[in-house]
């Protein structure tokens, strides 16, 4: 086990509407909030914000959608200019794991280094 919790956000509906509304090549077929969320970041936090999520994301959550939204689309014209927290909570689930388990005997690497 590691010390860390794991975050998750989930693509709900009027976050995947925002990704084809936005699309500016528009010859895409569409995505559905099925497909948007096959493949998810995971945000490494410390336990205690694990434990503590509800203030870890109110401290956190324009850090987090302007992650999400770059991952889209990195031109920032095409972000919704209203990013509070009510919508972030419309457009976001989180899920929280506090246990995490390192199962790789490696050196966890930074791929930015």
């Amino acid at each position: 086990m590691i010390n860390r919790s794991a975050v998750i956000l989930k693509y709900k509906e009027p976050f995947v509407r925002w990704i084809n509304e936005a699309d500016p090549y528009e010859d895409d077929p569409g995505i559905t909030t099925e497909n948007a969320n096959e493949d998810r970041t995971v945000y490494l936090i410390t336990v205690d914000d694990g434990e503590n999520i509800e203030k870890w994301i109110s401290l956190n959550f324009k850090t987090l959608f302007e992650n999400e939204l770059e991952d889209w689309y990195t031109d920032e014209s095409l972000w919704p200019k209203k990013r509070h927290r009510k919508i972030f909570n419309e457009w976001f689930d989180v899920e929280c794991h506090t246990i995490i388990i390192d199962t790789v005997e490696d050196t966890i690497e930074d791929d930015e280094t």
